[in-house]
């Protein structure tokens, strides 16, 4: 099965400046909600950001999109749950789904990072070692 259908959770409280006047999340901010959920489940799974870019390897966004359900407001507690969505090869995909404490969908969404040789500032193929970890 390795690590394909491994969905974490991480989860945390809306702070007040994360929110707008009325007490909504700024729909700016799912994007770094989602980048939480993305770096916990590398984490989780063994990986992480600084080890990648201090080995010569980055992982920029090329593609975000988000589906916007029901506001998030400031003190909620919420879950941000991030899933892998294939192997990876030159790009790495993740879908988000964030719930509120009554599990009430609130965002969904996906993300597409691409692996980048730091070097030569080009696209490069997913490191063998996560490849290897993922197919385990």
């Amino acid at each position: 099965m390795g690590y394909l259908s491994k969905t974490t959770e991480i989860e945390f409280r809306v702070r007040y400046g994360e929110t707008d006047q009325m007490g909504v999340v700024y729909h700016g901010n799912y994007a770094q909600y989602f980048e939480m959920g993305r770096t916990g489940w590398l984490r989780e799974m063994g990986f992480s950001y600084r080890a990648m870019e201090e080995s010569g390897v980055l992982l920029p966004v090329i593609k975000l999109s988000i589906n916007y359900k029901k506001s998030a407001r400031y003190d909620d507690l919420i879950k941000v749950k991030t899933t892998l969505v294939k192997l990876p090869s030159a790009t790495i995909e993740f879908v988000y789904e964030i719930v509120n404490e009554k599990d009430e969908i609130l965002t969904t969404g996906n993300s597409v990072l691409v692996f980048i040789d730091a070097d030569r500032n080009r696209p490069t193929k997913c490191p063998k070692y996560i490849l290897d970890k993922l197919q385990n």
